[in-house]
């Protein structure tokens, strides 16, 4: 990744994330973005990916604040790098660097606000695609709770990042079937996980966070010696035996 903030990578080769945002706010999240620690080295590195669009505009806060809480379980070692990387109104898709510091990219996080338009999950596998031919990357997290594009070529993206050992665990705010569908295929062919987002599973979130922490710090191994029940159920996901 570069050293600044840019937008990730469009959904097909030669076409350009396009930004329709307010120059200002651009501006006002890439001054934040660049306060950020310098990347950490020799870490794990996590791509954290969140939808924001306008779907999410009436549980925004709550999801904040569990997405809060789960940052807080996977900050718990010193040794996992981070990437914030969101999308929203038309063709808004930005990244942040990949950094060690919990407390400024949750800070950064919470500053996002919702906006209308339509998901852009392609643009983000691909930029996980990109972000790992570069450097390795461990693991990537989703939250979102709506799917708006081909499935065909959401799952073609999600099978070349299963290839490369970069396994997608996409956790649903709400109940959509159609999001459902295309959220357990993506998890499936990329050798993730699919789990359900909401207040009262917090706490089974924050533990299942801190397992993909320390599996991107230290793989399988890492996740087999600690031995708690949802590292286990972690590892089934990430061998192809979880349902």
């Amino acid at each position: 990744m570069k050293d600044k903030t840019t937008p990730a990578t469009a959904a097909a080769a030669g076409t350009p994330a396009a930004l329709r945002s307010d120059p200002r706010e651009v501006a006002d999240f890439l001054r934040a973005a660049k306060s950020l620690a310098r990347d950490a080295t020799g870490k794990g590195r996590l791509i954290l990916a969140l939808d924001a669009t306008m779907s999410r505009q009436p549980t925004w806060d709550m999801a904040c604040e569990l997405q809060a809480q789960m940052f807080d379980a996977a900050a718990g070692t010193d040794r996992l790098a981070v990437q914030l990387v969101y999308f929203r109104g038309h063709g808004e898709c930005r990244a942040s660097r990949f950094v060690g510091d919990a407390g400024a990219l949750k800070e950064l996080m919470l500053k996002i606000d919702c906006r209308g338009g339509n998901t852009q999950i392609g643009k983000v596998l691909s930029h996980a695609l990109k972000a790992t031919a570069a450097q390795k990357v461990a693991a990537l997290v989703y939250i979102g709770d709506a799917l708006e594009e081909a499935i065909d070529d959401l799952a073609d993206r999600a099978g070349q990042l299963g290839l490369r050992g970069v396994p997608v665990f996409v956790f649903q705010e709400g109940s959509d079937p159609v999001a459902e569908r295309g959220f357990r295929e993506i998890a499936k062919l990329s050798r993730g996980a699919w789990f359900r987002f909401d207040r009262s599973a917090a706490p089974t979130l924050a533990r299942l966070l801190a397992s993909i922490a320390v599996y991107a710090t230290g793989g399988l191994k890492a996740l087999a010696a600690r031995g708690r029940p949802e590292d286990l159920l972690m590892i089934e996901h990430i061998e192809g035996r979880g349902k």
